[in-house]
């Protein structure tokens, strides 16, 4: 079923009243852009959201990461304001999300897919975006031309969206996104169905923005989440596997990974080294990992003490990382 179909999707009719987030001045919550107190949302029998609970702190970039059906795009739904949660609370900047006199201006989204008014102007559909948010014309104007000088569309002011190429289309729709002074932008999927440079143009995009908004990115692309966020949640099937930091969900602060090739190995020298806790070693793949105590060293000193031992011993290396990687520890955990 469609969300925009259910019963309850679209809030509130004309004239209903906001239901208010829960009060709540603690330190956590005033640290918090967006959370999440056990929300859970069904479409009739489905079950796409089941019990989630997730603070997002200001200021950070932030990832949602999950197989399809996992839920990303309905608890993103959520934030943006789009439909409201079955069961729970879900607070955006100390608001209900569906608050929009209290949000207006301060919450910028990039639905997937989003589609431009195809006889619209760029510059036209960016300034009634800007107006949106109640600002004055010539205001509206000066952000409208502002936030397609960022995404570098300053020839784009006259043409039709129609006209726009896909590429294209989805820098507008990011100048959309950041238009005014957002606090929180919400980003579903901003790469997908890109050719991989603007793919990458796109991130630097982002990238610029870090620091300045809490970002909230929904993507399938690890690569580019392990990139870009400083956190993530893993969800599958609707509920929450995993949530932290990038280190902690990659263990890059807590193990280093080795390629070594046929040759000299000297795997009980690395045992004997002063931090390493565990030491495993795959004589098929030739993948030595070392787990560590990152109270002893960082993954810095491991790598650097590591490779050492192994080159005096004239082993060769044919690769260095640090934690096993996001895309690896989201199959762990979803099996996707």
């Amino acid at each position: 079923m469609n969300e925009t179909q259910a019963s309850d999707a679209i809030g509130p009719a004309p004239g209903a009243s906001i239901p208010r987030s829960p009060e709540n001045s603690g330190p956590e919550s005033r640290d918090s852009a967006v959370q999440l107190r056990a929300v859970t949302k069904r479409f009739d029998l489905k079950v796409a959201v089941n019990a989630v609970s997730l603070r997002i702190p200001r200021g950070s970039c932030f990832g949602l990461i999950g197989p399809n059906g996992a839920g990303k795009t309905t608890t993103f739904s959520m934030l943006a304001g789009y439909i409201r949660p079955t069961e729970g609370t879900v607070d955006v900047l100390g608001h209900n999300p569906q608050a929009i006199e209290q949000l207006r201006g301060c919450v910028g989204v990039l639905p997937q897919d989003a589609i431009l008014p195809p006889n619209d102007t760029v510059g036209d559909f960016l300034v009634h975006m800007a107006r949106l948010q109640q600002m004055p014309k010539e205001k509206a104007i000066e952000h409208a031309r502002a936030g397609l000088a960022e995404v570098e569309g300053n020839d784009w002011w006259t043409l039709k969206c129609s006209a726009l190429s896909h590429g294209m289309a989805k820098r507008v729709g990011i100048a959309q996104a950041f238009l005014g002074t957002p606090e929180l932008v919400l980003l579903d999927e901003p790469t997908a169905g890109l050719d991989p440079k603007i793919a990458y143009e796109v991130r630097q995009l982002i990238r610029a923005r870090k620091g300045r908004y809490t970002l909230v990115i929904s993507s399938h692309n690890m690569h580019e989440l392990e990139e870009l966020c400083d956190g993530a949640a893993i969800l599958d099937l609707g509920r929450l596997v995993a949530h932290g930091s990038m280190s902690e969900l990659t263990a890059s602060s807590q193990e280093v990974h080795i390629m070594v090739a046929p040759g000299p190995r000297p795997i009980d020298a690395i045992r004997a080294l002063p931090f390493a806790k565990r030491v495993e070693f795959d004589e098929g793949s030739g993948e030595l990992i070392v787990f560590f105590d990152p109270a002893q060293a960082d993954a810095e000193r491991v790598i650097g003490e590591s490779l050492w031992v192994l080159l005096n011993a004239q082993a060769r290396i044919s690769g260095v990382s640090k934690g096993k990687g996001l895309e690896q520890r989201v199959m762990e955990l979803t099996g996707s």
